[in-house]
């Protein structure tokens, strides 16, 4: 069944009534997954099998029949691992309607189809007994619960109820406990994701300097409640000083009643260095086996012996939480780490001695909110993005170059802080266009806390709603963007600023100066360290044929053509450039949006051996005709095309359907032809690659 469904076009901003499948959303979820990461997660598979047949040999030994339960089955990999270990019978239950029907078809070609039985709810709705959907309750519980939070899918939950209700008095449990584990770290970097730090203007003189500061509702605000979830072994070692060592902060003994109640474990420590703890790394390891023997981590390379055996993965990565405020330590001195858990949700306190003995009052027992708004509308790439004192000198510049007495200036950009350069550089008049009620009420409080709220005029409309009262009948001179939008996802969406240029035509005066003024769409092929994996094709896992698994996701990924780009922050996935970086479209905005599409075919000469598993688009934003901003690529590092990429804002990785590699060493593709092309009516970019041997 069709039905049709509004959505707001990131690029031109229009609302649309897509007429889409009634199961649109489920093909997105299943096409942006991480099923073909986690079948490809050898050391993952390996643990898990190991933990399963030991858990079998434990109940046969006892003379018990052993009756499997897996929550969260998905393919049902870890079911037919249990049958093929020795178990006798299998309740196999999987929520997302979908993947339980392609579980049921992959356990009937496997030949398990009458040992697994696959069941389509949530594990607390399922009931026991004849007329129920298990016969009986389980004597081994095998899940795969887990995020890189450990406890953010509603593992305890889970957990709580089968322990109550789906298995025996008795039961053995893979995996059999996880511990969490933090580390206490002072990063400027890290910290610049979380506040926005204060920052100086040069005046247009030249004279004196003026310094930006957050309101003070921001900077005392706890931040986001949600963890940053991250690949940590990307973060160079030189970003961050450890104040603390690693320490175990809290077990979950799976083969125990687990409970889902707030708690809160703490750990005394001794700092190993002086510093402001800022923020808390953490991860978690499981083992399968009581004994400990089988264990799987998610440790960091720099924990891990030897660093370059760490298992890369990215349906389980590491954890970053920020503490609500900066907390001086001295080396030596006894400090408290709190970790408080809800049901879903992780988050740190640091609680220290007073100088009586007594200790400090804690009140992190609640889940930290944000009170300053900030972190609802700015995400952590864009508060680095906003505190990277390199970018914000290069618009200053741009602007210094563009900039009069007499200068009328309109921004469009979400949460900038463009129009404070603006005026600290002397222009007369700053407007500023804002589209959500959030992000108008968030920059008054800024302009407010810094003495700017009569020098810059918010106004929260949309760009084609604007009328001569809003800009007070004044014509403007200077049309200034980033551009950033918060829905943005790919590089391209971020165009909305030409569309927004567009629509203020008429309020524009004659040679008004547009900054920036063209953007030009860039690509590179390139073969990754280890992303290609998340579309990989699985075939055969572990002995097991999943490959209706990889024509799900196919067909998924082909549901809609648009979403044949995905956004990945490529500074935390290596990749090597086998081609030159190419420019293969620009943007000038200095024009109106035109009529007609805007296409653009070519090649790129490999230059590299290598596989090409893809190519990366990127946009660079020309400020003026020297001054230059690329959200993509920064640089390619050495002589074996490593690449250093922005680390503010998603590239765009498109994937070719088929791997490009040398067959032999005498034919191999020497380019990959392109052809791209800008639906001006759309937003929509349309591409194609292909292989020239």
């Amino acid at each position: 069944m069709k039905v049709f469904c509004g959505r707001a076009n990131p690029t031109t901003g229009a609302v649309e009534w897509v007429e889409e499948d009634e199961n649109y959303d489920y093909h997105q979820e299943i096409a942006r997954s991480s099923y073909a990461d986690m079948l490809h997660d050898k050391d993952r598979n390996e643990k898990y099998y190991q933990g399963i047949r030991a858990a079998v040999q434990r109940v046969k030994e006892r003379g018990e029949r052993a009756i499997v339960l897996d929550i969260g089955t998905g393919t049902g990999l870890l079911s037919m691992m249990a049958l093929t270990a020795g178990a006798d019978y299998c309740y196999a239950i999987e929520v997302f309607k979908p993947m339980a029907d392609v579980a049921k078809k992959i356990v009937e070609k496997n030949g398990f189809s009458d040992q697994i039985k696959i069941i389509n709810k949530h594990s607390t709705e399922v009931t026991v007994g004849s007329d129920g959907d298990m016969q009986c309750q389980a004597n081994i519980l095998i899940t795969e619960l887990f995020d890189t939070e450990l406890i953010g899918e509603g593992a305890l939950p889970s957990y709580e109820h089968a322990h109550t209700h789906l298995v025996q008095e008795r039961w053995e449990a893979v995996p059999h406990r996880a511990t969490v584990y933090a580390q206490v770290v002072e990063s400027k970097r890290m910290w610049s994701w979380n506040k926005l730090l204060p920052f100086s203007v040069q005046s247009e003189s030249g004279n004196c300097e003026k310094s930006i500061v957050p309101f003070s509702e921001m900077e005392s605000c706890p931040g986001a409640p949600c963890v940053h979830d991250i690949q940590l072994s990307q973060v160079a070692q030189c970003d961050f000083t450890p104040l603390s060592e690693v320490l175990s902060m809290f077990r979950v003994d799976f083969s125990k009643v687990v409970s889902s109640s707030p708690a809160s474990h703490t750990v005394q420590f001794k700092p190993v260095t002086s510093g402001k703890a800022q923020v808390i790394l953490s991860w978690w390891d499981i083992d399968m086996d009581p004994a400990g023997t089988i264990k799987c981590t998610m440790e960091p390379h720099w924990i891990h012996h030897p660093p370059q055996d760490v298992p890369w993965r990215d349906h389980w990565m590491q954890c970053v939480y920020f503490l609500p405020d900066e907390e001086p330590v001295l080396q030596g001195e006894a400090v408290k780490l709190m970790a408080h858990h809800d049901d879903y949700c992780l988050w740190f306190s640091i609680q220290k001695n007073r100088s009586d003995g007594s200790d400090q009052e804690d009140v992190s027992l609640q889940r930290p909110i944000c009170r300053c708004e900030a972190h609802m509308l700015w995400n952590r790439p864009r508060f680095g993005e906003l505190n990277d004192q390199q970018r914000m000198d290069q618009y200053r510049r741009a602007l210094k170059e563009v900039l009069k007495a007499d200068s009328v200036c309109l921004c469009v950009s979400d949460g900038s802080l463009l129009p404070v350069l603006a005026h600290c550089l002397g222009a007369e008049q700053v407007f500023t266009v804002e589209n959500s009620a959030v992000s108008h009420h968030l920059m008054e409080k800024m302009f407010k806390a810094n003495h700017l709220e009569d020098a810059i005029k918010v106004i929260e409309k949309r760009p084609e709603l604007l009328n001569s009262d809003d800009l007070e009948n004044k014509k403007v001179s200077v049309f200034i963007g980033e551009p950033f939008f918060t829905t943005s996802l790919l590089p391209w969406h971020n165009l909305y600023f030409w569309y927004a240029r567009t629509a203020v035509e008429s309020h524009l005066s004659n040679n008004a100066t547009i900054l920036p003024q063209s953007a030009s769409l860039h690509m590179m092929v390139v073969e990754f360290k280890d992303l290609w994996r998340i579309r990989s094709p699985c075939g055969n896992c572990e002995g097991f044929d999943v490959s209706l698994m990889d024509e799900m996701v196919k067909n998924s990924l082909n549901f809609r053509e648009s979403q044949e780009a995905e956004p990945h922050p490529l500074w935390e996935y290596p990749c090597r450039s086998l081609s030159a970086p190419k420019e293969a479209m620009i943007f000038d905005f200095r024009q109106t949006v035109p009529e007609q599409s805007i296409s653009s075919e070519g090649s790129m000469k490999l230059i590299r051996n290598g596989t090409c598993h893809g190519a990366v688009l990127w946009m660079e934003y020309h400020l003026t005709d020297d001054i230059t901003v690329s959200t993509g690529l920064l640089r390619i590092a050495d002589e074996k095309g490593n690449c250093q990429w922005s680390p503010h804002r998603k590239q765009a990785v498109y994937f070719f359907s088929s791997v490009i590699e040398p067959v032999t060493e005498m034919i191999c593709p020497t380019e990959v032809a392109y052809s791209i092309c800008f639906n001006p009516k759309t937003g929509e970019i349309g591409m194609e690659f292909k292989s020239i041997f």
